[in-house]
């Protein structure tokens, strides 16, 4: 599997659902204008005034952090039992790769630990064979 190949992977696309009653009459579109420039976000595309869908890298952010930036902004999401439990869903499955990749929950960026945890995986010549109180002694 080439690199984007691997990287497409962990790209999303979810939606975000909202509901009224709001000032905006079209909290999708509000919503897409305050996503659309953040790290991570690859795409955003109002379907409906209540509906939004989001395409985001899991390497640099989460459902959770984008649904808390939109509801931090005044918006409101929707509260009703099936869009609540299928955001449990996809915030634990979100979680669930992130922890597997190394990102720690509520770090929006971990590409870095990423980079470095794929490194120390990989054999190369640049380890250190002596034991741990060894490298601290000499």
């Amino acid at each position: 599997m080439g690199a984007e190949e691997q990287g497409e992977s962990y790209v999303r696309t979810r939606e975000i659902r909202f509901r009224g009653p709001h000032r905006e009459p079209d909290q999708a579109r509000a919503a897409a204008l305050l996503l659309a420039g953040c790290e991570g976000v690859r795409e955003v595309r109002p379907i409906t005034p209540e509906c939004l869908q989001v395409s985001y890298d899991l390497r640099h952010t989460c459902l959770e952090t984008l649904e808390r930036r939109v509801a931090d902004h005044g918006l409101h999401l929707d509260g009703s039992l099936l869009t609540r439990l299928k955001r449990a869903l996809w915030y634990y499955s979100d979680e669930t790769v992130r922890a597997g990749l190394g990102c720690e929950r509520g770090r929006a960026n971990c590409t870095e630990r990423v980079f470095v945890q794929q490194y120390r995986r990989q054999r190369h010549g640049c380890r250190d064979s002596r034991p741990e109180h060894w490298r601290r002694y000499l």
